[in-house]
């Protein structure tokens, strides 16, 4: 099934119910503001972090120091997530593939930018544009959520809200966790969406940033 099946298939019976509730809603609509909010002063304050490690990625390998990829956001809509660029550029060489500890392709300055979580600042960008929220389900590639909802059908129905920078599931179990682990932590975000979980996660998150825990 390709994602624009599943992009046909998320309608509103797929839905997790209790995002229709009002509460819910109202709730949505103030994160949408929150997001803006954040994504602002994120941008404002990282400027010269980002400045810094574009310096730092151009000096140790060749290539851009952003570069973008086709993520599946909400509703199962594609859109471009920007990153610093963490890895070799022709890391993809032999076709996509999942990150592994120790990963060859990843770069010294990789490495710890992806611990610490900087190569993320930039997908601030995308919560602006409002393809990501955020804290929200991780977005995935459309090769892997269309493999993912063949081994673990259901797996869309993370797709019900916008994506995030961070979530519950990344300060839970990091990027080590299986999908369908993902997908529990995700739904279990869905099911409970409000500010008390949300203050967690990003507490959660910056404990994640100094530790590094769940990186790869």
């Amino acid at each position: 099934m390709s994602v624009k099946e599943l992009e046909k298939q998320l309608s509103d019976d797929l839905i997790v119910s209790q995002l229709n509730l009002k509460d819910v809603r109202r709730y949505l609509l103030f994160k949408n503001f929150y997001d803006v909010v954040f994504a602002l002063v994120g941008i404002v304050i990282t400027f010269p972090i980002l400045i810094l490690f574009c310096l730092f990625i151009k000096l140790e390998s060749k290539g851009p120091a952003f570069y973008t990829q086709e993520r599946v956001g909400k509703n199962g809509k594609l859109f471009n997530v920007i990153k610093l660029r963490s890895m070799y550029i022709d890391a993809e060489a032999k076709g996509a593939q999942w990150a592994s500890k120790n990963d060859p392709r990843i770069t010294k300055i990789g490495n710890f930018i992806r611990k610490t979580r900087i190569d993320e600042i930039p997908q601030l960008i995308n919560v602006l544009k409002g393809d990501m929220s955020i804290i929200g389900p991780r977005p995935e590639r459309p090769i892997f959520t269309e493999q993912f909802e063949k081994e673990i059908p259901g797996f869309i129905h993370r797709l019900a809200i916008k994506p995030g920078l961070t979530g519950w599931a990344q300060v839970n179990g990091g990027y080590d966790i299986t999908p369908k682990q993902k997908l529990n932590y995700d739904l279990f975000y869905i099911n409970n969406l409000s500010l008390r979980i949300d203050s967690k996660i990003l507490l959660k998150t910056i404990g994640v940033v100094f530790t590094g825990d769940g990186a790869r």
